[in-house]
């Protein structure tokens, strides 16, 4: 089949092109959000905030990613490790040519325009002409300009596809683009891509031209595959923006793709963007002469005609290979992907090629994916569009796939290295507490993945650091792990990842409740949901030593663990005594324990946890349910009676994976009732989703800025935990706040944050736990097996 396709007209809405799924997300295309959010700078004056002007990125997971906004420009930069770039490079566009009736019209596909660059050009594509859609990994832009006699829609995407552990890791993007004549004589339309020769470079604060230097391009062509590649002429030495780029489209009969592998993009541009406002094409121009302290540019086109209501899809492709991912210590790595191509950093073309070979297929995949959940009409449309939407950040977030060590040969590399950040404003890598909520997306998708951070998380368990850090929030001094205690984190970007555990510093994680209980619960949800004994053998012996090590913060005898401050995933909030928190994550962990070790032939242990079990479970009825919800903690604090939010996480997951409830049912149910009234109905009108903390008079619980705070993720796994428990109204009702807020008013789309306040103060955007929400895709299709 020819890689380039000519249909006939499609019938489509004046507002919506065929095959754009009606879950998509719809924004005008560069339209201005006045209302959003504004990140929290009382809590921190260094909150990434970059505005609500943001689009799903590109890229595969761990190989780096490029964020492309409603405006059309791209401008999130995620390529080195851990680092975030905000800056739109205005040399990368696409650009569009028509030649009609006798009439010329060249413009650049974005709204906005560059103060000091490529002036020439036919900037400022006009606002709100076209809309934007989104349903990740796929995005469209619908251009409905009255100046343009053709409807254009392009579609983007990157090959991320469910239990795909290759492809999903391939560092490239595809553009489709759908051109219809829906007029009655014929047009000749030109398609241009150019893109910045980026090698070097560190994209945002200033370009330092020593590093631009020994930067060439040079056009490629294989077959009827046309383009250009991007190199620097120097030895490859690994660093961060060290490799190449390559764009690529294809030609075929009546389709003329075209060429300069070079222009200079300090400059007014006048000359690339005479060229093709002259006839829609190039003029195949290969100047490979290296650079020297200019910025330089590839540009790339695809010129054909249409007559009267034809339509024609044509692709193009964008890839970098950049293969290798650096630490401050020394440690350099390999990315996934280099396991299908090589680590030389000279294979930008090859993926480029490759996607314009198979991206069909890839597609096929993924619609094969998300058609059955799209198709369900009992599943809301909302529902859909944030339940994939909210992956975007399994590719956003600095994201690591690796693949071994520099030097090391493939035969010799261990297991894949899986992880990404909590967030940006606090780059820890796979943040254990956090991954309890967010981890049901990667279980469900790439449970590969999953497994292998359990596995990096067991290899904590037992190792102990004790040289000694700062407590920021108390300024003690603490040592960074002890034996026995699960890390907070697998590492963070400025440090060692995967080679030294626990960078976070706010709080002393060794006297926290919750993360020895949430890996428990962890490894049983996985060994028993991946049918997975092999995983089971691995894990379970570090059960037991997880439990003995919190068996200490039982200091009163009654079976529960007992607070002393924030010491746990809420880590300013403080508890004190048993709280309903950690005592149901306690009492679930303890029978998920108990199964295990019965499945591992342990009798007597088992008997242990189950006793232990017991006491706990009877303690924390006598001492925490207060009968009609359970107390927050049973400290002489005054926020004793608060209602929390979270306060059912253990139960979540005990229903979830069958295991006896934490409580009576009724209990149970009069608990998430009295969230759902206060918490969620109470506050905001339901509107906004689950604030953490309410007082029993129906006020917010303002004793700590996080009380006050609706945190997106834990309203997710709240929802899926009302769903679990057959109140669909409430769940739907809790769940549709966090979307209504994320979508809807206060454009956090494609950076959901951790929390949020009434007033649309945020905190952490780009967080991890709001993929949280595929607990309730795993609730719902459990519940359909059931029937």
């Amino acid at each position: 089949m020819s890689l380039f396709e000519t249909l006939p007209p499609v019938a489509s809405s004046p507002d919506r092109p065929a095959e754009i799924p009606l879950a998509a997300w719809k924004h005008p295309l560069g339209a201005h959000v006045p209302d959003a959010g504004r990140a929290v700078q009382d809590v921190s004056p260094v909150m990434i905030d970059d505005g609500p002007d943001q689009g799903l990125p590109l890229g595969g997971i761990g190989s780096g990613a490029i964020g492309r906004t409603h405006r059309g420009d791209f401008a999130r930069w995620h390529l080195e490790a851990g680092t975030h770039r905000y800056q739109s490079v205005y040399a990368n566009q696409f650009s569009v040519y028509v030649e009609h009736e006798g009439q010329r019209l060249a413009q650049v596909l974005c709204t906005e325009r560059p103060k000091d660059q490529l002036r020439d050009w036919q900037w400022e594509y006009p606002r709100g002409e076209g809309n934007y859609y989104a349903l990740f990994p796929r995005a469209w832009f619908d251009y409905l300009s009255d100046t343009l006699p053709i409807r254009l829609t392009q579609e983007q995407f990157s090959p991320i596809i469910p239990g795909n552990d290759r492809e999903s890791s391939f560092p490239v993007g595809v553009f489709e683009w759908r051109v219809e004549n829906p007029g009655s004589s014929w047009v000749k339309v030109g398609l241009m891509l150019t893109w910045e020769n980026l090698l070097g470079s560190a994209i945002v604060g200033g370009r330092d031209t020593a590093l631009l230097a020994h930067n060439r391009n040079a056009a490629r062509r294989e077959g009827h595959l046309q383009g250009v590649e991007m190199l620097r002429d120097h030895e490859f030495s690994g660093a961060a923006w060290d490799g190449s780029l390559a764009i690529a489209a294809v030609e075929v009969p009546g389709v003329t793709v075209s060429y300069r592998s070079r222009f200079t993009i300090d400059g007014s541009g006048a000359e690339l963007w005479q060229d093709f406002a002259a006839d829609g094409q190039l003029d195949d121009l290969d100047d490979q002469s290296v650079s020297g302290d200019e910025q330089i540019g590839a540009a790339l086109a695809i010129t054909f005609e249409l007559a009267p209501g034809e339509t024609k899809t044509v692709p193009f492709a964008l890839a970098w290979d950049l293969p290798v991912v650096s630490f401050p210590d020394g440690a350099r790595w390999h990315k996934r992907y280099t396991r299908f191509y090589d680590d030389s950093g000279s294979n930008a073309w090859e993926i480029a090629t490759d996607a314009l070979r198979y991206y069909r297929g890839w597609r096929r995949q993924i619609k094969a994916w998300q058609e059955p959940i799209l198709a369900d009409p009992q599943r809301p449309e909302w529902y859909k569009t944030a339940l994939f939407n909210e992956l975007y950040y399994l590719v956003d977030g600095g994201t690591l796939w690796l693949d071994g060590p520099l030097d090391v040969p493939v035969s010799e590399r261990r297991s894949d290295l899986f992880a990404y950040l909590e967030c940006y404003d606090y780059p820890f890598y796979a943040t254990h507490d956090v991954a309890f909520y967010s981890s049901w997306a990667i279980l469900q998708l790439w449970p590969e993945l999953e497994r292998q951070e359990m596995l990096q998380f067991a290899a904590t368990v037992q190792q102990e650091d004790l040289s000694e850090f700062v407590v920021d929030a108390t300024r003690e001094r603490a040592p960074r792990k002890l034996k026995g205690a699960l890390p907070h984190d697998l590492g963070a970007p400025h440090d060692s990842p995967f080679l030294r555990s626990n960078a976070y510093t706010w709080q002393n994680i060794n006297d926290w409740k919750d993360l020895n209980l949430k890996y428990v619960l962890r490894a049983y949800r996985d060994c028993l949901l991946l049918d997975d004994r092999a995983l089971l053998d691995q894990l379970w012996p570090t059960i037991p030593i997880a439990l003995d090590y919190i068996r200490q913060f039982d200091r009163d005898g009654d079976g529960l663990l007992d607070h002393h401050g924030a010491d746990q995933t809420y880590d300013t909030w403080s508890m004190e005594g048993a709280s309903a928190y950690s005592g149901g994550l306690l009492i679930a962990a303890l029978e998920a324990a108990s199964r295990m070790a019965e499945l591992q032939g342990d009798p007597d242990r088992a008997a242990d946890y189950r006793a232990w079990c017991n006491q706990a479970r009877a303690s924390y009825e006598a001492k925490l349910w207060n009968g009609e919800y359970y107390r927050y903690n049973t400290g002489d604090n005054p926020q004793r009676e608060s209602i929390m939010a979270d306060q059912l996480a253990g139960q979540w997951y005990a229903g979830a994976l069958k295991l006896p409830a934490i409580g009576p049912r009724e209990h149970i149910l009069s608990a998430l009732r009295t969230i759902f009234e206060f918490n969620v109905i109470r506050f905001a009108d339901g509107m906004m989703g689950a604030v953490n903390g309410m007082t029993p008079d129906g006020h917010v619980d303002t004793s700590d800025p996080q009380a006050e705070e609706v945190w997106c993720g834990t309203t997710y796994a709240l929802a899926a935990l009302m769903l679990q428990e057959g109140l669909e109204q409430e769940g739907w009702q809790t769940a549709w706040g966090a979307y209504n807020v994320t979508y809807n008013t206060a454009g956090f789309w494609f950076r959901t944050p951790e929390a949020w306040y009434a007033d649309k103060r945020f905190r952490a955007g780009m967080y991890m736990r709001p993929q949280a929400i595929w607990a309730i895709e795993y609730a719902l299709k459990r519940r359909a097996a059931e029937r």
